[in-house]
């Protein structure tokens, strides 16, 4: 059986494969970026289908998006808190996305049950906006 600290490496090195990553969740498992609706966006997927989508659709805006320098901070073998870093570049607006997340994901019978993530909202606006030209 996975622990939660065994749940979220699989979960940071299986990212960049949506379907492997979504299968780590439990049938009614929530992947959760509450702060994401400061931005318009709908930052939770309930289940692997919704959760396999949601990482797609990041990884169609952001192709290199990548996790690294991950820092486990509690531990619990039902709970854990890390950090983790992203730095990759937005094609569609040439920036680099840059983004330091804290993430607490609750395990379930090997899976799981809820990954929260919170992030810096403004260094996500800020990367995937188009700077405005004005002509003079």
């Amino acid at each position: 059986m996975n622990n939660a600290k065994q749940l979220l490496a699989a979960y940071i090195e299986s990212i960049r494969d949506p379907r492997a990553a979504a299968a780590l969740f439990a049938e009614d498992g929530v992947l959760e970026l509450p702060y994401l609706k400061t931005l318009g966006i709908d930052g939770r997927a309930q289940g692997p289908q919704a959760i396999e989508g949601f990482i797609a659709s990041l990884l169609a805006k952001v192709p290199d998006f990548a996790f690294k320098n991950v820092r486990f901070l509690i531990e619990t073998p039902e709970q854990v808190f890390a950090e983790y870093e992203v730095e990759a570049l937005v094609p569609s607006t040439g920036k680099i996305y840059r983004q330091m997340y804290a993430g607490r994901l609750v395990a379930r019978d090997g899976k799981i049950a809820l990954l929260r993530e919170a992030l810096d909202t403004v260094a996500a606006a800020q990367a995937f906006a188009m700077d405005s030209r004005r002509s003079s």
